[in-house]
């Protein structure tokens, strides 16, 4: 009887196990969902648009001040890290991803590194697809008029950019805090973001 209870207790203690490793790993893939077609998130904004949810995205078409641009402000710092987001944007879009910012309530290229989503930008070398300052893109891939998906991983000193499954950059660089909040940038055309994802690694 003894015997046949620690059997019973041993099976049970099995079950259990299985089912939390595979309610676990449901999660396991560790990714965090910001924002998606249903809900836009919990942001700070810094400057004004008129961000809304529009058709299963969130979109701005116009500032609030022509002068100051608009972003939104992720809650959370965070150091290492994988960034998914995807985006439409039409031809005179100004907008961006901007990660590890050194401070959270004023946004700029200077502060953070600027993951680029400008197709017109006057010098091109920092447009689409590169890090302004850091890593520049040859040739400048374009974004307008089509739904893209970034793919930006910082580990450590190492950036990397991946436009549509296509390198745009690839830089050590370390000249901004090792972690900070991360920002959605609108500044002129129409900005689109379906999806926005964070791993941290």
């Amino acid at each position: 009887m003894k015997r046949l209870s620690i059997l019973a207790a041993g099976l049970l203690i099995g079950a259990a196990a299985v089912q939390f490793s595979s309610g676990a790993s449901g999660q396991s893939d560790g990714w965090i969902t910001l924002l998606d077609g249903t809900k836009m998130g919990d942001w700070t904004e810094v400057g004004k648009a008129n961000w809304a949810m529009k058709d299963g995205a969130l979109v701005a078409d116009k500032l609030d001040d022509a002068k100051v641009l608009s972003y939104l402000v992720s809650k959370d710092s965070y150091k290492d890290f994988q960034i998914k987001a995807e985006f439409w944007t039409d031809e005179e879009a100004n907008s961006g991803i901007f990660i590890r910012c050194d401070v959270r309530d004023k946004i700029d290229s200077k502060i953070c590194y600027e993951v680029n989503i400008f197709d017109k930008r006057p010098d091109p070398s920092y447009g689409t697809g590169a890090i302004v300052d850091v890593a520049k893109v040859d040739p400048m891939p374009k974004a307008a008029g089509k739904w893209n998906t970034f793919d930006i991983t910082a580990q450590g000193s190492h950036l990397v950019v991946v436009l549509n499954g296509q390198k745009t950059a690839d830089v050590q660089d370390s000249k901004h805090n090792a972690g900070g909040p991360f920002a959605l940038q609108y500044g002129s055309g129409v900005v689109k973001f379906r999806k926005v994802q964070i791993k941290p690694l």
